[in-house]
């Protein structure tokens, strides 16, 4: 098989742009990009395009933007790239099986976790919100189920103590780069292996009203709390009444009455305390905990 095929690039968000440049320059024919259409956004509303129309329309590489796959012209669109294969990263849209089994190798994901564990939208953030040792990169080959194709190659990933999704977002993003090109170099040698049903877990879309901290909890349950939230959509609570992201934290010493001011942004958990290092104020930029506090009274507690 030639080392260039002819892809199809199916992807939104910030965390599938490397991939997309580390296809492009492992000298892959990137035939086409599929992502969402551009939304308002921003103080004049105006359309901008997601991360990989952008990155896509820099490469030289022509984009389209179909709402879904019903339509016979979306469907007849999709097939004239005659491409080798699809890589779909976080893309948004669910492909029925006409599109699936359109490319010659078929339609591959970079899915950011060890499959079957975390199958869904937000596996980061569930990784890190329970309390996960370790996380990953599967590429897997994508069957009309969420998540449930075979597995072509994987790689685990340490979560450390201190990692907040936005870290471990950057770093999964990297390495679901490096391991796309790797699998479609050795292809034809990779066995797809069947997903366990054992240990297979669904990681829901994170609901913003799940955000709102509930210091009765564990010290340990709020810090993956707050670091899983980080930075978007940010685990929350009021400080003086004003609505308050808190984005980073770390287990302390310290105990009382749940939601306390313990000094030096420490506060009292269910059982156990954190210390929160980075906060976010509504309408402002992230900072440092210390500088937070120099903006505002001394709160007596968060609630």
């Amino acid at each position: 098989m030639d080392a260039s095929m002819r892809l199809v690039f199916m992807g939104t968000p910030e965390f599938s742009v490397p991939a997309l440049n580390a296809l492009f320059e492992a000298g892959h024919e990137i035939v086409a990009a599929y992502t969402r259409a551009p939304r308002p956004a921003g103080r004049g509303m105006k359309e901008r395009p997601c991360p990989v129309h952008a990155r896509a329309e820099a490469l030289g590489v022509p984009v389209h933007t179909p709402g879904d796959f019903r339509s016979a012209d979306a469907c007849d669109s999709f097939r004239a790239h005659h491409a080798d294969a699809a890589i779909v990263v976080a893309y948004g849209l669910v492909l029925p099986e006409a599109i699936l089994a359109t490319p010659r190798l078929g339609c591959l994901n970079i899915h950011a976790s060890l499959l079957p564990r975390w199958r869904g939208a937000a596996p980061i953030h569930r990784a890190v919100m329970s309390g996960d040792n370790e996380t990953g990169i599967s590429i897997m080959a994508m069957d009309a189920g969420l998540d449930t194709g075979p597995v072509l190659l994987r790689e685990a990933m340490p979560i450390m103590p201190d990692d907040t999704t936005g870290r471990l977002h950057d770093r999964l993003a990297q390495r679901g780069a490096r391991l796309i090109v790797e699998a479609l170099d050795g292809i034809e040698g990779l066995e797809p292996a069947s997903q366990p049903q054992a240990g297979a877990s669904y990681a829901r879309k994170v609901d913003k009203a799940e955000a709102r901290i509930d210091w009765s909890r564990p010290a340990v349950e709020i810090d993956r709390h707050i670091r899983g939230l980080s930075p978007f959509p940010g685990a929350w609570c009021e400080v003086r009444g004003e609505r308050t992201k808190l984005l980073n934290a770390r287990l302390v010493d310290g105990g009382g009455e749940p939601g306390a001011y313990l000094g030096g942004c420490r506060v009292a958990c269910g059982t156990g305390a954190i210390e929160v290092t980075e906060v976010q104020r509504e309408g402002r930029r992230p900072v440092s905990a210390a500088e937070f506090l120099r903006g505002v009274r001394t709160p007596d507690r968060f609630e």
